[in-house]
């Protein structure tokens, strides 16, 4: 529905005018349609309007030749040219060039007007500016009378008048003397505007007959000297008097002066007075800017260039001197000439487009804007609906080519009008796409691409865009088309890879373009923010993946938006390829905001991490110590540096000179860190120095600067020893004793201490008195304990200590000389007494009583242990000591042993020791509950059987009656019913249990038994053990010459003896056997093996085969001949004895022939220790001697001698299924190498003892074998 058939009825006139006013917004909106053409178009010369490029300027012709007014321009076709003078023809058309000049048969005052240049093709017609021609004769002078010489007295001002003659064109006025040297001008003679010479006072100097003003008219190229001015100055007869300033010009104390906008304003102010007048220039309403203003003519002009509507208001000129001063206003008002604030452009539009041509200018008053079409005014042309003025813009809705034309917009106001040429060009031209064929795009995903598609034409080509394979582009909601026709397809993923293609409507041009959208760089792990200590290594990490088909990207690493670059020759930033950055030795400069930017040239992805380096703090500082007083002065200081780590408190060190024990730094005291100074207290006679160091998490800053030393004076002492009292060890000596003051606390010099003394018990109030420089103090007195009153008092060369208070000593004790009596004890339970006691005289004690000692002694005990001999027990049990402190007189004894007879005696005792024991007491604890059973332990005879070995109590508490068994199945959450057997037989330390479930696992609790109850119970749990069977499942690991037999013994299966057979599968090879072994063993090995041999392998008992096959090359034996016969063996040997024998006895026979000399002996025994040693290793072993035939015998004699059994232990080695070593030596071998060949391995899960294999059988192959 239309926007009006919205609206009511009764608003339908209001509804007219508002439509109309939105339709001109519109039309507005749409304007600005023009076209530029691309360079890379290709088209024809396309013609060209005309276009003025020399302007014809106002100017005033003295005569013909001055006549000239320029009119160029440029187009295509070459434009005409033709001139309007004062509205009128002027003159016939013009080619080539439009230049006016004179024509020599005419009068030069026919020039004078006002002129225009029209400049026209068949584009359209420009016109120039306005450019008015002044004509007039140049300038004379007129025959003068020679002036008359003038006289002034000294001090009188003066004006000498110039007058030149009257000229459109101002001339410039200079004054010369006759030999045209300038007047020397300063501030006391100037010149004005209109060109007269000023004296503000004449001096005597100042005559002279030749002052000549010369007026040079520059464009008539003429100078005009007028007739010499003649003065005569004459000294004054009397005092010159000064005067007040006066202004000669201007005249009045106000003036107005209008000036249009971009003009040189100049203000004068010439002044007459004595002494010469200083003059001030000021304005009224703001300051007087000295960019815009500026004094000339030795301040007497003021000079503003090129005036702007800022330069309005008032301003004032002061003339002063000694006399007083006088002061004139200026009214300045500043209006303008039309000048552009926006002037419209030649462009190039497209039939049907809409054009808006904007001209706005200014001026004082407004301007009135006019348009004009190639020259003439659009009030007198044709009306057309289809253009629109208003105010100041000219609107073209729907050009066509004949709308080709100049426009002329034309600002006038009274002081003069501008004018500016448009041109407007409707042309229509063919269209073409600009952007280049089967272009190839690379984006990554969720980048915005933009497919180019850059046509021109007039008008403006339509373009539509295609999928290949999808259709119109348009149709995907991502994909937009832009206003000159590029596809802008946005957040592309992997499946906008595709090719495009674009058209243009109505013609058969188009191109297509090829998408690839690659995967986008992300950064995986992003620096992150890190606090790092100073001197440490930092690594920020930025890890990051790219597309494959992406070269390398570019990592760029900034710290606070400036970019890091490393060196080789600068290690303290690292660039890892994974895009981390590692900083080398971080100090406090590297904290900052650090940011990885990852570049590929199609995208790029940054992140941001901080680093903060920490440290220990800065040291404070800027101490200073203020309000000193004797015994107090402040401290205070200035913080340093945090180092991004809080301070939380500030440490106060002071250090005492005259103290050797403190002459060192020491802390004083810790405060928080909102505290900057502290009230310190101080001691008398000392020199103090102060530091202050800050504490944050890192650590503790270095000390600040010491501060200035202060010393406190000597006083005397403030406080006397504490702790005074005596150590008296012996009698009839006094040791007095007290706590020392420290030295700082000795106030001054001459420290020393004074002692008072006197017996507490006399009457006398005199005081013994000595000094000490420090304690003990020794007094010698007569008695044992007798005491005294004593006090102690700090004196130094200032004067002595407040009075002490007096404390009561004793001399020296000695031991009691009384023991307690009256003791008594009584029962509270079976191993507790109460302990009672009458106390001793006090005079008994000769001394400080401490309190008493008990001593308790058990005798032999009541009962046996099992063995039938007295128990044992260590001294310490046996006798003990109760220490009762004090004066108290019973005390309770506990932790007594059950059953036993105990001896009691109490002595009382001091710091010098015990005193004499009381009587003995004598006394017997009851018969107890016995403790547990020393072990408890199990064997399993048979699967229905179980019997259980214990030992009786270490602790039997009493006489035993027996021992209570109770057995049970234990179930989980539920009460099982216990089975009991009473042993009433105390000596029996075992019990079989028969008839037993072999799949139940029991639960076996023991206690013993006296009279007085049961003992602790000792529990286990345990089932009966399954007859044991060789193993079936072995893991086998083959060496050179032996191998490594392993299995897992069976679970709740007892020890049974097997062993292993063996066969060399090769021709001839017979069955072996090896030694017994235990199934609990877990390992054997099998020696004297031939390597490189395959071997079948069984168990005995049983039908189970393995076969392995040993390491190492296979050594083949010899064939069988007479040389391997055992006849043959014997006899060679036979023969080589009998040799033996034969040279043994020519040695002998020998050797009773001769005589030896020492040193020949001496060197045979060396000979023979030698051979001795070279025997050890180069004569033949058993090995050696051993035949071919016989390697297996040896080898095996040689594994028997290898063997771990020899070493003294027998072993017990168990192996994981893998061979690896799991066993432990075990048992102990007799010195004729039989040993108990005992299990070390558990056979049960809680009985680890198995009845012993038998003795008989060998623990090796070779054992089997028999030595050689």
């Amino acid at each position: 529905m239309p926007l009006v058939q919205c609206q009511p009825a009764g608003r339908r006139g209001r509804i007219r005018t508002h439509l109309h006013l939105l339709l001109l917004f519109l039309i507005v909106l749409q304007t600005h349609g023009y076209i530029i053409i691309p360079p890379d178009y290709t088209y024809n010369n396309l013609k060209q309007a005309p276009k003025i490029t020399a302007q014809p300027v106002s100017h005033t012709a003295f005569s013909l030749d001055d006549v000239n007014l320029a009119c160029e321009a440029s187009g295509d076709p070459a434009p005409s040219f033709r001139w309007v003078k004062d509205g009128n023809e002027f003159r016939r058309e013009l080619f080539e060039s439009g230049t006016l000049t004179a024509d020599e048969k005419e009068e030069l005052r026919s020039y004078q007007g006002s002129y225009r240049c029209y400049v026209a093709n068949e584009l359209g017609t420009a016109v120039s500016d306005l450019a008015r021609l002044i004509t007039e004769s140049i300038p004379t002078l007129a025959k003068e009378k020679r002036q008359k010489r003038r006289s002034f007295e000294e001090g009188e001002s003066a004006v000498l008048y110039c007058n030149p003659p009257k000229s459109s064109v101002t001339p410039k006025i200079h004054w010369m003397d006759m030999q045209l040297r300038h007047i020397h001008l300063n501030e006391r003679v100037t010149t004005s505007l209109d060109g007269n010479l000023y004296f503000a006072n004449l001096l005597v100097n100042d005559s002279r007959e030749d002052f000549t003003c010369n007026a040079h008219y520059i464009s008539a190229s003429v100078i005009l000297p007028k007739e010499p001015i003649s003065i005569s100055v004459a000294p004054s007869n009397s005092v010159v008097k000064n005067r007040r300033p006066q202004l000669q010009k201007p005249a009045g104390s106000h003036s107005s002066y209008l000036v249009l906008r971009g003009q040189t304003l100049t203000l004068e102010c010439i002044p007459e007075g004595l002494p010469t007048p200083e003059v001030q220039w000021e304005r009224m309403d703001s300051p007087l800017s000295p960019a815009r203003a500026r004094t000339l003519n030795f301040g007497r002009w003021l000079r503003i260039q090129s005036v702007s509507e800022a330069d309005d208001g008032e301003y004032t000129c002061t003339a002063q001197n000694s006399q007083g001063s006088v002061k004139h206003h200026y009214a300045v008002t500043v209006e303008a000439a039309p000048y552009w604030t926006r002037r419209p452009e030649d462009h190039l539009y497209a039939p049907g487009e809409t054009v808006r041509l904007d001209c706005q200018a200014e001026g004082i008053p407004t301007p009135n804007i006019t348009w004009s079409i190639n020259g003439v005014p659009i009030a007198g042309t044709d009306s057309d609906p289809r253009r629109l003025v208003s105010s100041g813009t000219l609107i073209l809705t729907d050009v066509q080519y004949s709308d080709t034309a100049v426009y002329q917009c034309e600002a006038t106001n009274k002081h003069g009008n501008i004018l500016v040429n448009t041109h407007v060009h409707v042309v229509e031209l063919p269209p073409q796409i600009l952007t280049a064929d089967e272009l190839v795009y690379k984006a990554t995903e969720g980048q915005t691409v933009l497919l180019l598609c850059r046509t021109f034409g007039s008008p403006q080509p339509k373009v539509d865009w295609e999928i290949f394979g999808s259709g119109p582009a348009l149709a995907n909601a991502k994909m937009s088309q832009t206003s000159d026709g590029n596809l802008q397809i946005s957040d592309v993923s992997e499946e906008d890879t595709n090719t495009y293609t674009c058209s243009v409507r109505h013609s058969n041009r188009s191109i297509s373009a090829e998408l690839e959208v690659l995967n986008r760089t992300k950064i995986v792990d992003p620096p992150q923010d890190l606090q790092v200590l100073r001197g440490d290594d930092a690594v920020l990490q930025c890890k990051y993946t790219v597309d494959h088909k992406l070269k390398q990207p570019t990592i760029q690493w900034k710290k606070d938006k400036h970019k890091i670059t490393s060196s080789a020759n600068d290690d303290k930033y690292t660039d890892y390829s994974d895009g981390s950055l590692k900083i080398t030795d971080v100090q406090m400069e590297d904290s900052g905001i650090y940011s990885c930017e990852i570049s590929t040239k199609l995208d790029s992805v940054s992140a941001t991490g901080s680093i903060t380096v920490q440290d220990k703090p800065g040291s404070p500082h800027s101490l200073e110590l203020s309000e000193k007083k004797e015994r107090r002065v402040t401290l205070s200081w200035m913080p340093g540096s945090e180092n991004n780590s809080p301070v939380s408190e500030y440490v106060i060190e002071r250090k005492e000179e005259q103290n050797p024990e403190k002459g060192h730094w020491e802390e004083y005291r810790r405060v928080p860190q909102d505290i900057r100074h502290l009230e310190i207290h101080l001691q008398p006679y000392s020199t103090y120095h102060f530091r202050v160091r800050a504490v944050n998490g890192i650590g503790t800053s270095e000390p600040s600067p010491p501060s200035d030393s202060y010393n406190t004076p000597a006083a005397k002492p403030d406080m006397n020893p504490e702790n005074v009292t005596t150590v008296s060890a012996d009698p009839n000596t006094m040791v007095i004793t007290w706590q020392e003051l420290e030295r700082q606390q000795f106030n001054g010099p001459g420290f020393k201490y004074k002692i008072y003394w006197r017996q507490a018990s006399g009457r006398s109030s005199h005081w013994d008195e000595s000094s000490a420089s420090n304690p003990p103090f020794i007094v010698n007195v007569n008695g044992t304990f007798i005491p005294f009153e004593i006090k102690v008092q700090a004196v130094n060369e200032l004067g002595t200590g407040p009075e002490p208070d007096a404390e009561i000593g004793y001399s020296g004790e000695d031991l009691p000389l009384k023991a307690p009596s009256e003791v008594a004890v009584t029962e509270l339970n079976k191993t507790s007494v109460l302990v009672r006691w009458s106390p001793v005289d006090k005079e008994s004690v000769r001394g400080h009583l401490l309190g008493y000692k008990i001593h308790l002694r058990k005798k032999s005990p009541r009962t046996h242990s099992r063995r039938g001999l007295p128990m044992q027990e260590p001294a310490a049990d046996r006798n003990r000591i109760f220490v009762v402190h004090g004066n108290k007189v019973e005390t309770v004894v506990s932790d007594l042993q059950f059953y036993s007879n105990y001896t009691l005696t109490v002595a009382p005792f001091n710091s010098k020791g015990e005193g004499p024991h009381s009587k003995a007491y004598h006394f017997s604890t009851p018969e107890g509950a016995p403790g547990p059973v020393s072990f408890l332990t199990f064997e399993s005879p048979s699967e229905t059987e179980i019997t259980l070995h214990w030992e009786a109590p270490d602790k039997p508490n009493g006489v035993l009656t027996g021992y209570l068994l109770q057995y049970y199945e234990p179930v989980p959450a539920i009460s099982s019913a216990q089975l009991v057997e009473s042993i009433n037989l105390p000596l029996v330390t075992e019990f079989t249990l028969k008839g037993l479930n072999p799949q139940i696992q029991y639960h076996f609790k023991l206690r013993a038994l006296t009279a007085a109850g049961d003992g602790e119970p000792v529990e286990m749990e345990g089932t009966t053990l399954l007859d044991g069977e060789p193993p079936s499942a072995i893991n086998i690991a083959a060496g050179q010459t032996s191998v490594n037999v392993s299995w897992v013994p069976g679970e709740r299966q007892r020890n049974i003896a097997f062993s292993f057979r063996y066969l060399k599968k090769s021709v001839g090879g017979e069955w072996e056997e090896s030694e017994k072994v235990n199934s609990s063993q877990a390992f054997y090995q099998l020696q004297g093996l031939m390597p490189g041999v395959q071997y079948h392998l069984r168990i005995l008992p049983g039908n189970n085969s393995w076969e392995f096959k040993t390491a190492g090359p296979e050594l083949h034996e010899l064939p069988s001949s007479f040389a391997t016969q055992g006849w043959f063996i014997g006899l060679i040997s036979a023969m080589i004895l009998l040799l033996l024998v034969l040279l043994i006895l020519c040695y002998i026979k020998k050797s009773k022939g001769g005589k030896y000399s020492v040193k020949a002996k001496e060197e045979d025994q060396v000979n023979g220790a030698r051979t001795m040693k070279d025997g050890e290793f180069g004569e033949y072993n058993d090995m050696e001697k051993c035949s071919i035939s016989q390697r297996s015998v040896c080898e095996s004699k040689r594994s028997s001698n290898d063997s771990l059994a020899d070493y003294g232990d027998s072993v017990d080695i168990q192996f994981n299924e893998d061979g690896s070593f799991i066993g432990q030596y075990s048992g102990r071998r007799d010195a004729n190498g039989q040993g108990t060949h005992a299990s070390s391995g558990a056979t049960s899960p809680i009985n680890p003892n198995m009845p012993p294999p038998s003795i008989s059988f060998p623990t090796s192959v070779t054992g089997f074998l028999g030595p050689n």
